[in-house]
């Protein structure tokens, strides 16, 4: 499967699909009459890779967790820890949010009794 193909069948973008190449992580890759060639272990690492980018990892914090998961041996702990901290970054973010709501909740609740107990707002 070309570049091109792998893109539009899978969603890709191609800048990810360089972005793949360009870390030398697709060892079955091989270039074909001068364009690249996934095979399917090339696609279940571009399916990780972006899963990674769409969970909030940056290109690096990325090109690290593939490094670590094609290493053979003892990176389990290493590879959870980098999705523990975004998923307790993620946990932070939805806390912070839910204390945005709820102070902008208590904005509107105090407008809305306010024109209970005055009246409509006259322009």
């Amino acid at each position: 499967m070309t570049i091109q193909e792998a893109s539009e069948h899978y969603q890709i973008p191609r800048r990810v699909l360089r972005e793949y190449e360009s870390w030398g992580l697709c060892g079955a890759v091989k270039k074909v009459m001068g364009a690249w060639q996934y095979d399917d272990t090339d696609l279940e690492r571009l399916s990780t890779i972006m899963t990674l980018h769409d969970i909030g990892f940056t290109k690096e914090e990325t090109e690290a967790y593939m490094r670590l998961l094609l290493e053979v041996d003892g990176t389990r702990a290493q590879r959870l820890r980098m999705l523990e901290e975004k998923r307790s970054a993620a946990l932070d973010e939805i806390h912070f949010k839910e204390r945005q709501l709820q102070r902008l909740d208590y904005l509107r609740h105090e407008i809305r009794k306010t024109q209970e107990e005055t009246g409509p707002v006259q322009k």
